[in-house]
């Protein structure tokens, strides 16, 4: 074992992401690129552990000590990737917030042409926390697709399908309404896996050309608008995540 893996405290991994700098796979490649430093002494190992007191740096610029977590619902609307840096230098919903905001990262990814419901954090551990498929918190959506739908076609999905050798889990479809040559239905899933709706739907024969999410676990859209922001109390999402107080998060 080196040296740099020697310590007690928390591993520098997460104590970025526990600091909202990035998610902890992020800061593992931080760390491989020769990006992050303690003490002056740039870190090799992601499983370095920092002493209270010390003093981390990102691309030489000093990293704060964490704040409380906190968490906002934001209505994504369509055109906006949910990463920071986009490498075909697509507009980023980063880039839409309010002036002020803390540096904060998205729990779950709604891609390019999706909107709805994101859910977002200055906290990488609870997003880590929120996004394990273990919480068993249903991920629902509303899609328009086009194409002739039935609920015959939507139970299928009851049984779990693969494609293209990827395995998705069952999910939960109900037909809202066919009209014309569109169709809208309500889809819940567990997983997220990329791009996972749109996929399956193509597996039964339709093409979505709208994809609404409106809630994630018991945060829901509600009548947020088209890239609005508001913070969720801190007593609100203990109650949610079934926190303690003065536990976790709380």
């Amino acid at each position: 074992m080196s040296g740099q893996e020697l310590g007690e405290g928390d591993r520098i991994a997460k104590v970025l992401a526990r600091a909202g700098v990035c998610s902890r796979r992020d800061a593992e490649k931080m760390i491989a690129e020769g990006r992050v430093a303690v003490d002056g002494q740039k870190l090799a190992t992601p499983a370095f552990k920092v002493k209270a007191g010390a003093k981390i740096t990102v691309d030489g610029k000093p990293v704060a000590e964490p704040e409380r977590a906190r968490l906002w619902r934001y209505h994504k609307p369509k055109g906006f990737v949910t990463t920071h840096r986009d490498e075909k230098g697509r507009a980023t919903v980063f880039e839409q917030l309010p002036k002020g905001m803390p540096r904060v990262i998205s729990i779950g990814r709604l891609d390019y042409n999706s909107e709805g419901l994101l859910l977002l954090t200055n906290d990488g551990e609870l997003a880590r926390k929120l996004e394990l498929p273990a919480n068993g918190w249903l991920r629902r959506y509303r899609a328009r697709v086009f194409g002739k739908l039935t609920q015959e076609d939507l139970d299928g999905l009851l049984r779990g399908v693969t494609i293209e050798g990827v395995k998705y889990q069952p999910i939960e479809a109900k037909l809202d309404r066919q009209t014309g040559g569109n169709a809208w239905a309500t889809i819940a899933l567990k997983e997220g896996k990329n791009r996972e709706v749109r996929r399956l739907m193509e597996h039964i024969g339709v093409k979505v050309n709208r994809l609404i999410r409106i809630s994630f676990g018991p945060f829901h859209l509600g009548q947020l608008k088209e890239g609005e922001l508001d913070e969720i109390p801190t007593k609100v999402m203990r109650e949610q995540m079934g926190i303690k107080k003065g536990v976790g998060w709380a």
